[in-house]
């Protein structure tokens, strides 16, 4: 799976919007900070990081991609933290989780 199949699958199976425009475009913005929703941003800059992505054609690894937000994920996970930023946390983790799976049984009915 590639960075933007990811993102793309993210932005249709979670309640809030992953892309910022196409999928170089919002990975281009969440790298530079200009994401229009923050979190999402700081998101997708996660994922494309922690999988090394040169750009939205970089292929991403599911550990990888759930790795990559731990940090991310236990700072929402705070007493202090809004409870909407650990819903959005938790909803990707698991759409992640959903995107490997639904690719996984693709290649097996192949």
């Amino acid at each position: 799976m590639t960075l933007a199949e990811l993102l793309q699958y993210l932005d249709q199976n979670t309640a809030f919007d992953v892309l910022d425009g196409p999928p170089d475009e919002t990975l281009s913005k969440a790298l530079d900070g200009r994401h229009r929703d923050p979190l999402a941003g700081r998101i997708v800059k996660g994922i494309a990081e922690g999988n090394h992505c040169i750009d939205e054609n970089s292929p991403v690894i599911r550990a990888d991609s759930i790795t990559a937000l731990g940090p991310l994920r236990l700072q929402y996970m705070k007493d202090d933290a809004p409870v909407e930023g650990f819903r959005m946390m938790e909803r990707t983790i698991h759409a992640i989780d959903g995107a490997f799976n639904d690719e996984a049984l693709r290649e097996r009915s192949r």
